[in-house]
């Protein structure tokens, strides 16, 4: 189908890749649980959007810009694992507050807009180099190489690939949110969490940061 083979093995191997624990799901996971499934869902959707950014831009060339400048690709790595850092450091510094009374209850609680979320979870994937490198190495194997069209081939697998992550992801997003009815009443399980997560995406902006392109 338009110079691809064997899509059946692309598929699994595309499911299998997002079982892999990353950035993007422990964000869903950090929102559905906060605040219910609509702002995982939203943060998938984010997420999506980021992972759009990547295939188009693998597609159309863009990113092996990235495989072959140490430049190009030190800047981006260290703006996205900034940009990990801060959000692990809002986590760290969150304080869930959690209501006993019907006056507390009434009061608006200090949460994050869907904009916002949104926001986060499209940078939280855009500014991942190491997804475009990932793009670059993997689907170009099950593209024939006698493909007329190959970007086209590229485009089209990067979609389906697209497709299944956010079916998993909205699976995570809602299951998250099941999960975390059962914790919000607990305000010191709240406050562990937010240490938990915040320290792990600590983690994971420094390994970006010194990550390699190889």
């Amino acid at each position: 189908m338009l110079g691809t083979h064997d899509l059946a093995i692309f598929i699994l191997s595309g499911f299998l890749l997002n079982l892999t624990p990353g950035p993007d799901s422990l964000l869903i996971v950090t929102k559905s649980a906060a605040q219910g499934w609509r702002a995982g869902c939203i943060a998938a959707l984010g997420i999506g959007s980021g992972l759009l950014v990547h295939i188009f831009a693998a597609a159309l060339g863009l990113s092996a810009i990235l495989a072959s400048s140490a430049t190009a690709f030190t800047i981006v790595k260290i703006i996205g694992a900034a940009y990990l850092i801060y959000i692990g450091i809002k986590a760290l510094w969150h304080r869930p507050k959690v209501s006993h009374d019907a006056v507390d209850q009434a009061a608006p609680h200090r949460t994050e807009s869907l904009r916002q979320i949104y926001v986060q979870g499209f940078f939280t994937n855009a500014l991942n180099p190491k997804v475009a490198l990932f793009f670059l190495a993997f689907v170009p194997q099950f593209i024939s190489h006698d493909a007329d069209h190959k970007a086209w081939a590229f485009l089209l697998l990067g979609l389906i690939f697209e497709f299944n992550s956010m079916i998993y992801c909205l699976l995570l997003a809602l299951l998250a949110a099941t999960a975390g009815k059962r914790l919000k009443s607990h305000q010191q399980i709240g406050m562990l969490i937010n240490k938990v997560v915040g320290t792990l995406f600590i983690s994971l902006g420094i390994k970006l940061a010194l990550a390699s392109r190889s």
